[in-house]
């Protein structure tokens, strides 16, 4: 709350900060977080992706771990062209899953929050519903670059003949539309939503919910409520909650979006998600699932940490009191 002296001397600030913010506004504060998140962490993605399709359907695998990966990677491409295709098309997921993702569970937790008894905190299992929700909707319209950011990122992977070459997102989404059908930018929605379901429900319901308890148990480790030492140990938990949650639906969601484009008279290598799911524990083991988990929560622990705590300190500046 801002200061009694700040709300003669600066009114116009103290009923901005009385207002609550509009869903879009919170949306772009989400994608604002977000984009600062990927510029640091894009890097871990584009390993994790490629950790995630090594070995698929029988092929030798290139790689016997993440340092492995990043040495091959940097070595056959370099740093920017290696570890940073399809950035562009992180920064269009933030725009429409971040934005979405996190804007609707601040807004819905904010909306919730005006509902409780003054000092009754929002029950758990309403922030996993509001988490959820959150991201179901925003992976749904976040889906198409998802594909992006997946194909981008594997692309260098493959063969020289077997390169698709996009030049950005836009190229990429289009060409998709234009050589598969418009369906293809939908292609392996199911385990995309529910991994992003899953994870989102975990790390911002559980992001929520560590800092209050944290706050309560530990007074004299986290003597600010709204402070970066609480904020850091919360999405650190939260994010290792989520990636043990998630890992399994996103190792399938990497390799139904990775797959070669079906030509005539050929069967795709997946059918479905359960398809793909039998496959691959089939042929590879059941740890096959949590292949890419190490880059997985190396990446996703600092991108939350970064997104959160942004969107967080964002929000507290225009209204005086956090997002989540």
């Amino acid at each position: 709350r801002i200061s009694p002296l700040c709300d003669k001397v600066c009114p116009r600030q103290t009923a901005m900060a009385d207002t609550p913010l509009s869903l879009g506004m919170r949306m772009v504060l989400g994608a604002t977080g977000g984009m600062g998140a990927a510029v640091c962490c894009h890097p871990l993605d584009v390993v994790r992706v490629q950790l995630q399709i090594d070995g698929g359907q029988g092929a030798k695998k290139q790689y016997s771990g993440t340092g492995d990966a990043i040495s091959q990677i940097i070595k056959r491409n370099g740093v920017l062209r290696g570890l940073y295709p399809g950035i562009d098309a992180a920064f269009m997921r933030q725009w429409t899953y971040g934005s979405c993702r996190l804007g609707i569970y601040a807004f819905l937790l904010d909306k919730v929050n005006s509902t409780q008894a003054k000092g009754v905190a929002v029950p758990f299992w309403k922030k996993l519903l509001m988490g959820s929700t959150a991201g179901a909707i925003g992976s749904f319209v976040g889906t198409p670059s998802e594909i992006a950011l997946v194909r981008m990122g594997a692309d260098t992977k493959l063969p020289d003949a077997e390169k698709r070459n996009y030049k950005n997102v836009v190229d990429c989404c289009m060409r998709i539309a234009k050589e598969e059908g418009v369906s293809k930018l939908w292609n392996g929605a199911t385990p995309t939503i529910i991994r992003a379901t899953l994870l989102s429900a975990s790390v911002l319901a559980c992001y929520s919910e560590a800092k209050i308890e944290l706050y309560k148990a530990f007074p004299s480790v986290f003597k600010d409520k709204e402070g970066i030492p609480l904020m850091f140990t919360s999405t650190m938990f939260a994010s290792l909650v989520a990636n043990v949650v998630s890992n399994p639906f996103d190792v399938v969601k990497s390799r139904i979006q990775n797959m070669p484009t079906v030509q005539a008279g050929q069967k795709p290598m997946y059918s479905g998600m359960g398809d793909c799911f039998m496959k691959s524990v089939k042929g590879e083991g059941p740890m096959v699932l949590y292949r890419g988990f190490t880059p997985a929560f190396v990446k996703l622990a600092p991108y939350t940490c970064i997104s959160l705590i942004l969107v967080d300190k964002m929000t507290k500046m225009v209204t005086g009191k956090s997002a989540m």
